[in-house]
């Protein structure tokens, strides 16, 4: 609690962004991300390389998991969504955003300092008018479904066509029927006609949000399947692209071992790890081979 605390006076002390109540300096961003390997937005936001992001797209959710359970990082997944294409994984960088429930003079004077600068009055669009090609956006609207409707059909539109992505929300969405037919994936907790509640009021762009259980910062990578979302730190994406290959190659030739010798190896003889020696020393061989060639054509295709 009093480190939620100290991170929520940091927050209000940083200075105000236009369309939010509260955002991280470049320095703080930097600073709370700092272990990250990669290239920033001008924001001090991780940007992961989109060679990098593409490489997800073989990857299983048991993966994901293996790397940050081993690393302790218990915190990084949210389930229990309904999902517009679960065939359909979603990767990229989250872009975060905070709704509140409305309390006047907060609101009042986010609004006013939104106006003077000439933006709108509807803020999730203001967030939405920050989006780059890439991003996820990652929204927190405290679970509402009534008023907690993020976009409908026409901005869901505009953010797969800014983006490249779906998007997840712990809220709801609207307009179903006209989402649907969009090639992405869209993470929701429910559907209601109303438009968003002018009783929520957004607190924060690009600053660190829950989403269930998992703790989400802007800049992770967010990796969703079928059975729900991981929110990746940076740090995590090569150890868990490098682990990935291993594990791809050992499924690799133990199947092949399965399917071409007529049932000469019991299970046992070669899953999980091969028993005999001859086995052992074939596995090994294959292991170094064929990961050579791995990141010989990672290197043809882009930074790491």
């Amino acid at each position: 609690m009093i480190r939620r605390y100290g991170l929520f006076l940091l927050l209000a002390a940083s200075s105000l962004a236009p369309a939010q109540v509260f955002t991280l300096t470049r320095e703080q961003m930097m600073k709370y991300t700092e272990k990250s390997p990669y290239e920033r937005f001008s924001d001090g936001r991780p940007k992961v390389p989109d060679a990098v992001l593409k490489r997800f797209k073989d990857l299983s959710a048991e993966e994901v998991w293996g790397v940050l359970n081993r690393n302790r990082y218990l915190n990084q997944w949210a389930g229990d969504f309904q999902i517009t294409h679960p065939e359909k994984k979603l990767i990229g960088r989250a872009f975060t955003v905070q709704f509140m429930p409305r309390r006047a003079d907060v609101a009042d004077v986010n609004e006013a300092d939104a106006k003077a600068k000439g933006f709108r009055d509807n803020g999730n669009q203001r967030a939405l008018d920050m989006l780059q090609p890439g991003d996820v956006l990652v929204a927190d609207l405290l679970g509402r479904i009534e008023g907690g409707t993020i976009v409908g059909d026409n901005l869901a539109t505009y953010i797969h066509e800014t983006t490249g992505n779906g998007f997840v929300v712990n809220g709801a969405i609207r307009d179903l029927d006209g989402i649907f037919p969009i090639d992405m994936s869209v993470y929701y907790k429910g559907v209601h006609p109303t438009p968003i509640s002018r009783e929520l009021m957004i607190t924060g762009i690009n600053v660190p949000i829950h989403i269930g259980e998992a703790t989400v910062m802007p800049g992770d990578v967010v990796f969703g399947d079928r059975e729900g979302v991981y929110f990746i730190p940076t740090q995590f994406v090569k150890p868990i692209l490098d682990n990935a290959d291993v594990l791809h190659i050992h499924d690799e030739w133990t199947q092949e071992k399965f399917t071409h010798n007529n049932g000469k190896y019991k299970s046992s003889d070669i899953y999980g790890s091969p028993r005999s020696p001859e086995l052992k020393k074939e596995y090994e061989e294959y292991l170094k081979k064929r990961l050579a060639e791995v990141k010989a054509q990672e290197a043809k295709e882009g930074p790491q």
